[in-house]
């Protein structure tokens, strides 16, 4: 696909957090505005993680579609599957609250779609944490070369086959709230183990930006949008071991966040891999009206649908914070074609 600047192919590629259906609709703001721009269906890599891979894998599974931007923001004022899923696998003898989940994204979202189906769309990462190896475990389709699953660990295996909705339910399968998905021999084969079991990716990196540094995927530009929960000062904080478990959880990723950012600026400064841009949902810099970066940081990131005024703060503040981060670090995206 790739983008033009001064008659010379660029490729560019986008990392969306995590952050439930509030990073969904931050994502689907920098859709907008590079659709706007003339960008989006030139893009050539998307790497998901949780909201980010709901956002992500509704694009790519709807490719260069007309109507694709305005029926995912429908989608996201319309439906909350968070209660329902939950609540109906604990009932449920016969089905996991993660299978709830699959079937809710296969209804709303990717009508039993497999993977091997977005071969032609830009390639795109769908990121999970394995549990069995502590690693990074990743979907992979697009670009025309095949459809992948697994981690550089246990290997790669075929996933032509593998639904979208099962992939995207693993990169967003929050603990405690939905069990692990769970992959046999039949379905993903490794030498080391039995099987594996993949939550959210998020408790691995929320921002999910590693395949941006790979050399195979050859990146010019990188932008990374992140919409996760920045921790915030607790001034009366928790003792319950479950309260603990949680925001124990946050801390980790809080610091991977922190990592992640550091590398980001420190490839920046070497000029080494893409020219990086970033930002996050909290940033008052570049907002386009004073308080955007407040409102939008306030929203929950469950999957409970948010209302026009949600929608509208966080599409606005992360196209205004794109295009700060353009003007200011690669004005030349502003006039590719």
């Amino acid at each position: 696909m790739a983008i033009q600047i001064d008659g010379q192919n660029k490729r560019i590629g986008l990392a969306l957090s995590g952050g439930g259906f509030r990073a969904a609709a931050f994502h689907l703001g920098i859709f907008r505005k590079l659709d706007s721009m003339g960008i989006l269906w030139n893009v050539d890599l998307l790497t998901c993680v949780s909201g980010g891979s709901i956002a992500g894998g509704f694009l790519a599974a709807n490719w260069g579609k007309a109507d694709t931007l305005d029926r995912l923001e429908s989608y996201l004022k319309t439906q909350s599957i968070a209660v329902s899923s939950a609540l109906g696998g604990i009932l449920d003898p016969f089905e996991t609250r993660l299978d709830k989940l699959v079937k809710t994204y296969d209804r709303h979202l990717f009508h039993k779609k497999k993977l091997g189906e977005l071969d032609n769309g830009p390639r795109l990462y769908l990121n999970a944490t394995n549990l069995s190896t502590g690693n990074m475990f990743f979907f992979v389709t697009g670009e025309g070369r095949g459809a992948e699953m697994g981690e550089h660990e246990l290997g790669q295996g075929p996933a032509e086959k593998f639904r979208v909705s099962r992939a995207v339910a693993a990169s967003s399968a929050f603990p405690p709230v939905f069990p692990p998905l769970k992959l046999r021999s039949g379905e993903y084969q490794a030498d080391q183990v039995d099987y594996v079991t993949l939550t959210d990716g998020g408790v691995y990196d929320n921002l999910g930006a590693n395949p941006l540094f790979r050399e195979r995927n050859a990146l010019d530009y990188a932008i990374v949008s992140d919409a996760g929960k920045p921790f915030e000062i607790d001034e009366r904080s928790t003792e319950s071991g479950s309260i603990v478990l949680k925001e124990s959880i946050g801390i980790l990723m809080e610091q991977v966040r922190g990592l992640q950012f550091q590398r980001l600026e420190l490839s920046a400064k070497a000029q080494e891999g893409p020219k990086a841009l970033w930002f996050s949902i909290d940033s008052t810099e570049g907002e386009d009206q004073a308080g955007d970066a407040t409102f939008a940081s306030s929203i929950r990131t469950n999957l409970k649908k948010l209302n026009d005024a949600e929608i509208g703060v966080l599409t606005r503040h992360s196209a205004s914070l794109m295009q700060h981060r353009m003007q200011t670090y690669a004005p030349e995206l502003l006039t590719a074609n």
